[in-house]
C-alpha cells in the first residue's frame, strides 16, 4: 500500500528533480525494507528527534531531514550548548566524507520561541554566518 502512493510522488516537475522527506512516525517503519523502498522513490525518513516517534536514519541516503523536537523553554536556545554540538557534528558527518550529502535542519517543537536560537547556535557550531 504505501509503494502505491511513494509510485505517485513525481520525481521531477518543470525539469527540477524532487526529493521526498517522509515523515513517518511509527517503528513499524524503522526496517531495511522500507529504507530502500523509500530511496526507491527518492525518499528519506524524517529523522525525529522526540520521545514520542522513533527517529529513523537512512546512512544510504541521498540526503537527511532531520526534524528537532526537544527544545526546552527554559534553555536559551532550546538544546543544550552539548546537544547542538551533537547535532553540528552529525551534519558535518552527513556533508563530508567520500559521499558528502545535504541535510536539512529543522527547530519544530513545542518550545517555539527557542527555536531561531537553536538555529543560530546550530549554524554557528557549523562555522556558517548567521
Amino acid at each position: 500500500d504505501f509503494e502505491a502512493f511513494l509510485a505517485l510522488l513525481p520525481s521531477a516537475v518543470d525539469g527540477r528533480k524532487l526529493r521526498h522527506a517522509l515523515d513517518v512516525r511509527h517503528e513499524s517503519f524503522a526496517t531495511p525494507a522500507f529504507l530502500a523502498l523509500a530511496r526507491r522513490y527518492g525518499g528519506v525518513p524524517v529523522h525525529t528527534d522526540s520521545p514520542k516517534f522513533p527517529a529513523i536514519a537512512d546512512a544510504q541516503a541521498d540526503f537527511a531531514y532531520l526534524r528537532l523536537m526537544r527544545s526546552q523553554s527554559d534553555v536559551p536556545t532550546g538544546y543544550t550548548p552539548e546537544a547542538i554540538a551533537q547535532w553540528a557534528q552529525g551534519v558535518r558527518d552527513w556533508t563530508s566524507g567520500e559521499r558528502p550529502r545535504d541535510v536539512f535542519v529543522y527547530f519544530i517543537n513545542g518550545a517555539k520561541e527557542r527555536a531561531p536560537a537553536g538555529a543560530m547556535a546550530l549554524l554557528a557550531q557549523l562555522g556558517l554566518q548567521v
